[in-house]
């Protein structure tokens, strides 16, 4: 699609130097994209990322790259999907969810330039929250809130202990109802909604999206039940790997199921959310929606876990003891 230097010089990334603590320089990615014609605009302190990509379609950009970690990859995104321009995903950050569910080589970003030579342009859903767009998850509850600790980003593990207590208690909730197919759930102690669902089946695959153009929603909803296990986090899992895809009952533990779009109703004003990593304050009520192939993306023909054909659609676990 990308063939020869002069196509290649239309297309700009958006790195972020700083994503995967400091995976763009290990892998040197700048000097790599740039000796296929392409031109790198770096983050900083005075230029974000959804900003350099604005500006690289106004100066005339027709493929947006973007290498970084899924905050970064998601800024780009919605800018991509806003001007109709294809993505291209370089993983460079620490987990890489939507790229690793793209079925792109997250152990090497080098990977994904192959697709400026013979790309495979694909179209693949988007999530909508309000104005804003998703492409994993908006979360409410317990995680949104480690968000908002001093420090997150340097140590996500003692941020996420200092809150988890009080929602583990019940003195801590999600200040909203969650409308399901059964009847709302009242006060959850933890709410995500994701880009497509997640598959919750295995514990092997546990968080894996294995089709990212379903046109749905998946939605999870934790409920601290009123005789509390002695180890809750234990019975909330338990209760998701046993249910099969669905929406449970309204006073269930745990309940998922998935939608073309998701409503949270609440008596205050804004509610604290993580939209895709970041932490947002959002009016309520909240209404989540899915965007049905709402962006393209440019993606290598040999992606690690994904089938030949060129298309995302649903696939199955991968076989294995």
């Amino acid at each position: 699609m990308m063939a020869g230097a002069e196509a290649r010089t239309r297309v700009v990334v958006v790195m972020n130097p700083r994503s995967g603590g400091g995976s763009p320089a290990r892998f040197d990615l700048a000097n790599r994209v740039e000796g296929m014609g392409a031109r790198v605009w770096s983050t900083s302190v005075d230029d974000d990322a959804a900003s350099l990509a604005r500006l690289a379609v106004r100066e005339g950009a027709e493929v947006l790259g973007v290498a970084g970690g899924d905050g970064t990859v998601s800024a780009v995104a919605a800018v991509a999907a806003d001007t109709d321009r294809p993505l291209l995903v370089l993983p460079a950050g620490t987990r890489n969810h939507f790229a690793r569910d793209l079925g792109l080589d997250i152990r090497n970003p080098v990977s994904s330039l192959s697709a400026l030579v013979d790309g495979v342009p694909t179209r693949v859903d988007l999530g909508l929250v309000g104005s804003r767009v998703f492409i994993n998850n908006v979360s409410f509850g317990l995680y949104a809130d480690a968000l908002l600790e001093p420090g997150y980003r340097e140590d996500k593990v003692r941020a996420l202990a200092s809150v988890t207590p009080d929602y583990l208690a019940g003195r801590q909730c999600v200040e909203a109802d969650v409308d399901t197919p059964r009847g709302a759930v009242h006060f959850p102690q933890v709410v995500l909604v994701s880009n497509n669902p997640y598959h919750i089946a295995t514990p092997r695959y546990l968080g894996r999206r294995f089709t990212l153009t379903s046109g749905l929603l998946g939605a999870i909803v934790l409920k601290r039940p009123t005789d509390t296990p002695p180890d809750l986090l234990r019975h909330l899992r338990s209760e998701l790997l046993r249910q099969q895809p669905g929406p449970g009952t309204a006073g269930d533990a745990a309940s998922a199921w998935r939608a073309a779009s998701i409503t949270l109703r609440g008596r205050g004003r804004q509610l604290d959310a993580g939209i895709d990593g970041e932490a947002v304050t959002l009016p309520l009520p909240v209404t989540c929606e899915t965007w049905p192939g709402g962006l393209q993306v440019l993606l290598p023909r040999d992606r690690p876990g994904i089938p030949s054909e060129p298309v995302l659609g649903l696939q199955r676990p991968p076989r294995g003891p």
